[in-house]
């Protein structure tokens, strides 16, 4: 076991073997743009397994081996992960072990798991709109991929014992170890000094695959800084903080068993990116990434299945203060064995009113939610407190399978425990392409406070419960509510409620552009900048990008890592059934 100094870092070379081979640490590449990385040809099929370094608890409940097309099968190592529900008669936590493995891939992969409990009747690969096709024999279930997937594996319906299985891109280039600006911790369990790595400013933290860090990475006041590989974060207090700083991202890391507080803490900062993030916990507040007046935040690709929320986004909480703007998640697959997948708005600053806005989920798989305090449900909750304003939120192509316990949504101006004050309304949020399969949902809550804080300008568009197109026009008892449909209680205080069906046009106007006229990145940086829009836009688009970045055109995030520096003026467009609005926005490139 290592220990490595946290202060005065400028060059750190921690390539313990523990057990690897060097061959086997040579497959292990770094995410671009690190200073020093060195490009690696992408073969049409490859396969890169991790070793696990001694002293890592596993898990014996399923054994997997991968291999590339008609090549030599490979075990995967299959960590231990833990997970926790509450008993609701008690209010205690069961605390259950459960498997998780992963490997990084191109091309095609097959895949083959073994239960250790023999021949079983069923199981299931989920999220199930990936549609994997498998093959069930004996003990043994048996598929194949062409892309990188994070997936669930359920014999028998089981939600506790299964497999977690990470199905990694390969990263394209890697680090150099010598480099004075790279961390690098190979394969190997680390420690460092208080269990917190302090990051400056300027620095890459690489955890290749194999490596372990028992501590907390920790970005506070610092920009350009990153955390990158294929290494775990195992049994600390906490797994990342960012805190008041600019110009971060963190990448392809697996976040196991943290011990106390979140998974990942964004706090007044800017510029973070949050990309292949898998996170298990199973302490008390034990939520996945935790978003806390903040701007131009991405998070895409994670996999989180937690013991509080997956998602939360906030205002001000503890020495966090100001406005919470500009923040995607997309792309991502969640799972709450306690609260919410989403939760956003309960905490802010009554002294100086804050709003949370531009938020957007886009692509989102919803697993699980088990909730039995009613207070706390909700798939999607919104729950302005402490006189927070929640405003333009777009929630969209959102599947959600059946769960254990809760709501689909709750969106409810409060004041609870947590609370000093209500929160002073929500308001124009579209939910457009919601779906929900299943019969376990309490009825979902629509509730304003009162007629000063209320809920408005809210829009279902193509909400399928089931099936069933929820809309306005639908045939029902003409008696009946369309909220009766869902079902969904609505009080007097949510106004301009609207269901519509996936024909109907959302907006009679074409819309206009809200975004900001100005933006600036850094060369070689992770970089965001979301194009907001009035009238409920469908699609978005980007014109004179600069070399690196792209739009995507379902959120309207502009994304990537600018290349060179210089000046650009680019032309963002927002479309609805009515029209096309346009805006030049001078981007500048600069550099670090």
């Amino acid at each position: 076991m290592n220990d490595a100094q946290s202060t005065g870092l400028t060059r750190r070379t921690l390539l313990q073997a523990a057990g690897a081979t060097a061959a086997a640490y040579s497959l292990v590449g770094a995410a671009a743009g690190t200073a020093g990385a060195q490009d690696r040809p992408e073969a049409a099929d490859r396969l890169v397994v991790h070793p696990v370094p001694a002293g890592l608890p596993l898990n014996t409940s399923f054994s997997v081996k991968a291999r590339k097309p008609g090549g030599v099968w490979r075990t995967v190592p299959v960590l231990r992960a833990r997970t926790k529900t509450i008993n609701e008669a008690t209010g205690s936590g069961i605390v259950r072990d459960s498997s998780v493995a992963g490997f990084d891939f191109t091309g095609t992969v097959e895949v083959e798991v073994t239960s250790s409990k023999g021949a079983f009747g069923s199981a299931r690969i989920r999220p199930l709109s990936y549609a994997v096709e498998h093959e069930v024999s004996g003990d043994t279930i048996r598929f194949s991929l062409d892309e990188p997937r994070n997936l669930s594996i359920e014999i028998d319906g089981n939600l506790y014992d299964n497999l977690h299985l990470h199905a990694n891109p390969v990263e394209k280039q890697r680090p150099d170890a010598d480099d004075p600006d790279v961390l690098h911790f190979g394969p190997g369990i680390h420690t460092v000094p208080d269990n917190v790595l302090k990051v400056p400013s300027g620095k890459t933290v690489y955890l290749a695959g194999g490596a372990v860090l028992k501590a907390r990475v920790d970005f506070t006041n610092v920009e350009n800084a990153r955390l990158i590989g294929r290494g775990i974060l195992y049994d600390a207090d906490g797994g990342t903080t960012v805190a008041f700083s600019k110009n971060i991202e963190i990448d392809g890391i697996l976040v196991l068993n943290p011990k106390t507080g979140y998974s990942c803490t964004i706090g007044q900062s800017q510029q973070v990116t949050v990309r292949n993030l898998h996170s298990y916990s199973y302490g008390q507040w034990g939520d996945g990434i935790d978003v806390f007046s903040s701007e131009d935040v991405l998070i895409e690709g994670v996999f989180m299945r937690n013991s509080d929320d997956c998602i939360a986004v906030y205002a001000h909480r503890w020495d966090y203060f100001g406005d919470c703007r500009n923040v995607t998640v997309r792309d991502s697959t969640l799972w709450a064995d306690v609260a919410h997948p989403v939760n956003m708005g309960t905490h802010g600053n009554p002294e100086k009113p804050e709003v949370i806005e531009n938020i957007v989920f886009s692509n989102i798989d919803i697993l699980q939610h088990r909730e039995p305090q009613v207070l706390y449900q909700g798939c999607f909750a919104l729950n302005p407190g402490d006189s927070n304003l929640i405003r333009n939120i777009r929630i969209q192509d959102v599947r959600v399978e059946d769960f254990t316990w809760g709501q689909l949504v709750n969106m409810r101006v409060m004041a609870n425990r947590y609370n000093a004050s209500p929160g002073r309304g929500i308001e124009d949020v579209y939910v457009r392409n919601l779906t929900y399969d299943g019969d376990k949902a309490n009825l979902a809550i629509l509730t304003g406070y009162d007629a000063d804080r209320p809920i408005k300008n809210l829009t279902f568009q193509n909400l399928e419960i089931n099936g069933t197109v929820v809309h306005d026009k639908m045939r029902k008892p003409g008696w009946f509510l369309t909220t009766d449909m869902v079902p969904m209680f609505a009080n007097e205080h949510v106004r301009n409620l609207r269901f519509l069906d996936g024909a109907t046009a959302a907006s009679t106007v074409a819309p206009e552009i809200t975004s900001a006229g100005e933006a600036t990145a850094t060369r070689k940086r992770a970089f965001n900048h979301l194009v907001t829009a009035t009238a409920l836009p469908t699609s978005f688009d980007a014109e004179g990008l600069p070399k690196g970045l792209a739009v995507d055109k379902e959120t309207g995030l502009i994304s990537g890592t600018p290349k060179a520096p210089g000046t650009h003026t680019v032309t963002v467009s927002a479309t609805n059934s009515v029209g096309t609005a346009t805006k030049s926005i001078k981007l500048t490139v600069r550099n670090a």
